[in-house]
């Protein structure tokens, strides 16, 4: 079994990218190999409003950006050559995303960790839904070990929201710095845009020294 440390932001497109790839990898490429993935929050818009934040307004006043065609060329690219389509245009909100972390915590205890989280972005790219909605969270939790008033529940906790934060800025801590992060094994990492080669070849080097080249 490998340990799989992944920090993410639900929000982030290169995340979607990059636990796509990562799944990817694993089933192509590592088939007979147990993954145990573990989701870590990074919280890129930590004081985004409940309504969210509109995207091409948001790229124009923080990146500079006044084509959004521009930003999302790159991460849509990188989609279509794993063979899965991405289409940001689809999606015109960024919402906070401290309740769908929250449940994505809880979900590591029903061992749905990863199929959760892979759920919620999966629901806030392709389907372009309000994942900071409490109702969408809690259908998306039901398929995966929550009844839909645990989910409910969890969302509107202040607490939760509470920990995710500590959690975020204990990320920052030690060091994540952008997204996506993958730490595997001990402390084999990869930032940012990785290529399935890259992932592959971290795996393969990992599992190696795991085994003492066995």
């Amino acid at each position: 079994m490998l340990r799989i440390d992944l920090y993410t932001e639900i929000t982030c497109p290169w995340c979607f990218v990059g636990q796509h790839r990562l799944d990817k990898v694993l089933r192509e490429r590592f088939a007979e190999l147990t993954a145990d993935i573990h989701h870590h929050p990074v919280l890129l818009l930590p004081d985004a409003p409940v309504t969210g934040l509109y995207i091409p307004d948001l790229l124009r006043t923080r990146y500079g950006v006044t084509d959004p065609k521009s930003a999302f060329s790159r991460p849509e690219s990188e989609a279509r050559a794993s063979g899965f389509h991405l289409d940001l245009s689809r999606q015109r909100y960024a919402y906070p995303t401290q309740a769908a972390h929250a449940i994505i915590l809880a979900a590591r205890e029903r061992r749905t960790q990863h199929q959760l989280a892979i759920a919620i972005t999966d629901a806030y790219f392709i389907d372009a839904k309000n994942i900071s909605d409490v109702d969408v969270l809690a259908d998306l939790a039901a398929d995966h070990g929550f009844s839909a008033d645990e989910a409910r529940a969890i969302a509107l906790d202040p607490i939760q929201h509470k920990r995710i934060e500590q959690q975020a800025a204990n990320s920052n801590a030690v060091g994540v710095n952008s997204v996506p992060h993958f730490v595997f094994g001990s402390n084999s990492a990869l930032n940012g845009a990785c290529s399935e080669g890259e992932i592959a070849h971290v795996i393969g080097k990992t599992l190696h020294a795991v085994t003492g080249g066995r």
